[in-house]
Parts: structure tokens; C-alpha cells; sequence
């Protein structure tokens, strides 16, 4: 039998693939509020998996992990295209090579950390959240979606952040990781009402509410 994926399907899937795309290219910025240091990314990286999330409670795991696949695929796809975007000679009078070379020249680092700490933590979030929906017969959907999010979060952070900012400091690193995962559940948790309200929506609209039995 043919698989089919209704348009939603596909338009979320988009909007998941561009914030993994984007937060990569995020990623090679730090910012500091305060005493904290934190990469860029933390402020569009966390969509992707609240769609995660989404993808697992309605369409189930299969297909939230191909969606994961697709961003692996189109990740690597950029990464490529900016090193060799950054190999071109540049034209005599552009004064930007300097920083265009700087962020395409920390992607592939990024990319491939981002790559496998995406594989991981989203693998173990989609897991996470798939076998306690079949546990609590489809109850409990926010306690579900933040402990997912913790498990996937932690898993992803702590291979994400030594590969992308290998040479920093084990003090900072550690404190980075961990405001980094606190940002991003809380994150997930104040925008949760709003997700449960998605996924309730998406369900009534696709007729769909997937168990991985």
C-alpha cells in the first residue's frame, strides 16, 4: 500500500527542516544576558522540537522520524553548499568575505554536531513521548511532551555542545548545557498550551490519532 502524507503534514514538516536549517547557522553566534552564555539557536531551535512532539502524537513515530531524516539530508545539503560558497574567490571590492567565511566556515563543525545531537535527541524525544502515549492510553499529552522534551533536550545538548564548541572551557561548557536545556523545556512549557491546542486541532483535521503499538 501506498503511503500517503496529507498537505499539513508536509507544510509542518518544512517549517521543522527550515528552523533546523536556521538554528545551525544561529548557532555560530554566542550571546550573553547577564552571566549566561548561550548560542543564538536557542531562540528558534526549541520549534523543532515542539513540532517533534507534534509529529509523534499525531502521525506517530515512523513519520516523526522522517521528518528528522529529511532535516539530516537538507542539513547536510547546506553545510556543503556554504563551504563551497566560501571556496569561491571572492570579488575584489566585497568587504564581507571575512564574516560570510567565519559562519560557513564553523558549518560543517556545527552541522555535523547539530546533525548527530539532532539524530539523538530527537530520536529519544520522539521514543520518550511515543511509548508514554501507549502507556497512558493518550492521556497526560504535556506531562508527556515535557518529559520528551527533557530527555530529548539533554540527549541533544550533551552531544551538540562539546563537538560545535570544542576548546571552551569545561565550566563554561557545562553551564552553557545547562542553561541550555532550562531554556529550552521552559520554553516548551510556556508555549504549551498552545501547542496542546495544535495537536488537538491537528487530530480533528487529519482524523488521526497514531499509537505505535
Amino acid at each position: 500500500m501506498k503511503e500517503t502524507y496529507s498537505k499539513a503534514f508536509v507544510c509542518l514538516a518544512a517549517v521543522s527542516v527550515v528552523c533546523l536549517i536556521t538554528s545551525n547557522l544561529f548557532a555560530t553566534k554566542l550571546f550573553a544576558l547577564g552571566g549566561i552564555v548561550l548560542p543564538a539557536a536557542v531562540i528558534i531551535f526549541p520549534i523543532s522540537y515542539i513540532l517533534n512532539d507534534c509529529f509523534t502524537e499525531v502521525w506517530g513515530f515512523r513519520k516523526a522520524m522522517l521528518v528528522v531524516w529529511l532535516g539530516f539530508a537538507l542539513n547536510v545539503f547546506v553545510a556543503l553548499a556554504g563551504q563551497f560558497a566560501v571556496w569561491l574567490p571572492a570579488a575584489s571590492f566585497w568587504e564581507g568575505g571575512e564574516h560570510f567565511n567565519y559562519v560557513f566556515h564553523m558549518a560543517p563543525r556545527v552541522a555535523l554536531a547539530s546533525i548527530l545531537a539532532f539524530l539523538v535527541g530527537s530520536f529519544v524525544n520522539a521514543k520518550v513521548m511515543s511509548r508514554m502515549k501507549v502507556a497512558s492510553r493518550g492521556r497526560r499529552f504535556g506531562l508527556r511532551a515535557i518529559l520528551s522534551s527533557i530527555a530529548g533536550e539533554l540527549s541533544d545538548s550533551l552531544v551538540f555542545m562539546p563537538i560545535a564548541f570544542i576548546g571552551t572551557p569545561v565550566r563554561v561548557l557545562l553551564k552553557m548545557m545547562l542553561v541550555q536545556v532550562s531554556f529550552k523545556v521552559l520554553y516548551e512549557i510556556v508555549i504549551l498550551p498552545v501547542t496542546a491546542m495544535f495537536v488537538k486541532k491537528m487530530k480533528a483535521v487529519e482524523g488521526i490519532d497514531h499509537f505505535d503499538k
